[in-house]
């Protein structure tokens, strides 16, 4: 579609309703510190990272679109005699002097910006799920095709949660088979559903360049955009082992022109479409992504481009993707430290549990693969929260629960403060020759909210307690906490007079904000 007539409804914008404070920010959010974790020495970085520019030199990717070949020939990458591209070192060198390491993915609230690049994590939904897992009346486990509906309610969950920093696009609107439509209507979602910063996706360069038209109008221009830019296209440009999406190139050429942050994402499977070795795996992977950075920057020296290696273990016991095991927990902590390596802002997959409802193995898996994440330093996480079944499948109540495991993760991260104030000696002389304890202590009732993290669904009562409220499981709780939030009347983050405009320009599926 014209993006013509967005373009033209700016100029009759106003301002912002009421409706847009409705939601408040969380003003002292968490935010995770990485722990310094390092399964790699700073040789075996270097070895990796001199593979992957030897994949890059000798061997190449293949299908590289004329686009990128109008880019990286004339600055000298050049085709092999079987047409593959092949990249030399020196373009990777220019490309990681010249794109920013640290910019700042924004909220429309700016309580929510993310600074990259700056020693803090973030985690975020995300999987593009097909279906949806939930329960019946018997509360028996049940699945069924994800809808534009579900990608909504999943934004306004995300944006209700504050161990959540951000929104990535998690479930596929299953009911729109149209690609273009379903493009424009999945950022609609999205941007209506939550004032985190949020990540989508297109198919093509014109899908892309009318989410972008989209983002310009809710922003107010095209300047205003671009100094906050409050969304990124995740974007798959690469189809393990070595081979280019032409599409995918496309639309991060535009998207890096547009001043879009984009996540270069490459999701390949150790065994399967990589090497079996964990090297060998990294090594590849490495490669693809780079390519990914090169086209970045070959289209803006400037662009916001996130470093976003993610392979996956494959149990090659079934061929199937194995996101909660012990060896995708280390695989993918040597993948952030890999993008440490290189210095850009990053991304990962963490928390792609294989479990299929919301049980302990759910828990284990995801709480091992984000803590390592997490300690390991990437930028963001992504599929952190909400995803089930190898990401397959996303649930409602999973975002509840899985809120208050980040939010235990997040404050496990924070480094201790250690000074001769919360040393406390003098507390400790009063209470042991007075009453024996600290909790009437002033230090003690200041701290209480300061200090510590509670969760919303977990239980911490008495077994008697429990047992007189109903001795409900914590799915059960977070099921009633997640139908409690999306019971509350919906409302959107894109202000009423650009949501008509964007009405009237594109064909947007969800039924119209309550005025």
């Amino acid at each position: 579609m014209s993006t013509d007539a967005i373009t033209s409804a700016r100029s009759g914008r106003r301002r912002r309703g009421n409706h847009h404070n409705q939601q408040k920010a969380q003003s002292q959010r968490l935010k995770a510190q990485s722990g310094g974790l390092t399964p790699l020495t700073l040789a075996q970085c270097q070895i990796i990272h001199d593979a992957a520019l030897t994949i890059l030199a000798e061997i190449g990717l293949k299908d590289a679109p004329d686009e990128v070949l109008s880019l990286l020939i004339p600055k000298g990458a050049k085709p092999s005699e079987t047409g593959r591209l092949l990249i030399p070192a020196h373009l990777i060198e220019q490309a990681m002097s010249d794109l920013p390491k640290t910019f700042t993915l924004h909220g429309r609230n700016p309580d929510y910006d993310m600074p990259l690049g700056e020693g803090y994590v973030y985690l975020g939904s995300g999987g593009a799920s097909p279906q949806i897992l939930e329960y019946d009346d018997a509360g028996e486990v049940c699945y069924r095709p994800s809808r534009l509906s579900d990608l909504y309610d999943a934004a306004r969950l995300v944006d209700h949660l504050p161990h959540i920093h951000f929104f990535s696009r998690s479930v596929v609107a299953g009911d729109i088979p149209d690609v273009e439509t379903m493009d424009i209507n999945t950022a609609y979602a999205c941007f209506s559903g939550t004032a985190k910063p949020i990540l989508t996706s297109a198919s093509s360069k014109d899908t892309a360049a009318a989410v972008i038209a989209m983002a310009y109008a809710i922003a107010g221009s095209e300047d205003a955009f671009r100094q906050r830019p409050f969304f990124g296209f995740n974007i798959n440009h690469a189809v393990p082992p070595l081979r280019f999406d032409a599409e995918s190139c496309q639309v991060i050429i535009t998207a890096a022109k547009a001043g879009v942050p984009v996540m270069i994402n490459t999701f390949g499977q150790l065994g399967a479409s990589s090497p079996v070795t964990m090297a060998g795996c990294l090594a590849q992977t490495m490669a693809e992504t780079l390519a990914g950075m090169v086209i970045a920057w070959a289209a803006n020296p400037e662009a916001k481009a996130v470093f976003g290696p993610r392979p996956m273990i494959t149990d090659l016991r079934t061929g199937g993707m194995s996101g909660g095991s012990g060896e995708q927990a280390l695989l993918t902590a040597a993948s952030a430290q890999m993008a440490q390596f290189y210095g850009w802002p990053s991304s990962t997959i963490a928390g792609a549990t294989d479990s299929k409802t919301l049980d302990a193995q759910s828990g284990y898996e995801k709480a091992l693969n984000v803590t390592l994440a997490v300690e390991a330093g990437i930028d963001l996480v992504t599929q952190a929260a909400g995803a089930q079944a190898s990401l397959m499948a996303a649930s409602m109540a999973a975002y509840v629960l899985d809120n208050d495991m980040l939010g235990a993760i997040i404050r496990a991260s924070q480094k201790p403060q250690i000074d001769t104030d919360t040393l406390a000696l003098d507390d400790i002389r009063a209470v042991a020759s007075g009453e024996g304890h600290f909790l009437g202590q002033p230090a003690t009732l200041a701290r209480m909210n300061s200090d510590f993290t509670y969760p919303v669904v977990a239980n911490r009562t008495s077994i008697e307690e429990w047992q007189a409220n109903g001795g409900t499981s914590i799915d059960e709780r977070a099921r009633e906490k997640a139908a409690e939030i999306l019971a509350q009347p919906p409302i959107s983050h894109i202000p009423l007079d650009i949501d008509q405009q964007l009405r009237e320009a594109f064909d947007i599926r969800l039924p119209p904000p309550l005025a």
